[in-house]
């Protein structure tokens, strides 16, 4: 399997950056998830499960570190575009970068419910969903004819079987990277987003045939630089 194509998040749950280079930290690509909209009434970090429409916003990162958002109507928020963001989404929002306190979240109970739902504590440093895996990684044969976009992976492989490289300890480029979990999916992958149409069928589908889980989940061992080409070196594995 080889490197294909890369993407980095820089707000939690908006469109991403497809970029064809990045330098892997110690908490995942450099800028991944860097920034959340954070909800000032309740001080939780907003996802696209409860507000669908951060998925039409796009973030990016300029070659000197600058955060741009587009928001859907075409204007352009910075880093201190907290004011902008509230009008948009119609609440009082904060957008706020990661530190060295992980964010509050609001998770369903239910992966198809849209009610009942739950607080929990996430990791510091970058807003993401656990701690253990700063990674993920899917390949083309995993996902099929299903748009890569709804699945939200920073490495596309060309290929297949990552799914055996749970356990393993891998190479990419010059960054070394601990394959922990896979990775289970919830209804975000079945919403609507630019270019891709809403289908309540696409989760079913993974439950269904893959127990609900697609992708792969890693830690960083060894930070280093990841690339478009870059081949998988499996270093070490539990088989």
């Amino acid at each position: 399997m080889i490197v294909s194509a890369m993407w980095r998040f820089p707000v939690k749950s908006m469109g991403g950056q497809l970029i064809s280079d990045c330098e892997i930290t110690d908490v995942g690509l450099a800028g991944d998830r860097g920034w959340g909209v954070v909800d000032t009434a309740t001080g939780n970090v907003l996802t696209a499960r409860r507000e669908p429409r951060l998925l039409f916003a796009t973030a990016e990162l300029t070659p000197a570190g600058k955060l741009l958002i587009s928001l859907p109507d075409g204007s352009l928020v910075d880093a201190g575009g907290s004011d902008a963001l509230s009008r948009w989404l119609d609440r009082p929002v904060s957008l706020e970068r990661a530190g060295d306190v992980g964010g509050v979240y609001e998770v369903p109970l239910d992966t198809e419910a849209e009610t009942d739902w739950i607080s929990w504590q996430g990791p510091p440093s970058a807003w993401h969903d656990t701690e253990r895996a700063r990674v993920s990684l899917v390949s083309t044969a995993s996902i099929g004819a299903w748009d890569v976009r709804r699945f939200r992976a920073n490495v596309l492989l060309d290929g297949g079987g990552e799914d055996a490289l749970v356990g393993a300890t891998i190479r990419i480029g010059t960054a070394t990277l601990d394959v922990v979990k896979m990775i289970e999916r919830c209804v975000m992958v079945n919403r609507a987003q630019p270019g891709v149409e809403a289908d309540r069928e696409v989760l079913r589908a993974i439950i269904r045939e893959r127990e609900n889980c697609l992708a792969i989940g890693a830690r960083v061992r060894d930070p280093g630089v990841i690339a478009e080409g870059d081949e998988i070196e499996v270093l070490a594995s539990e088989g």
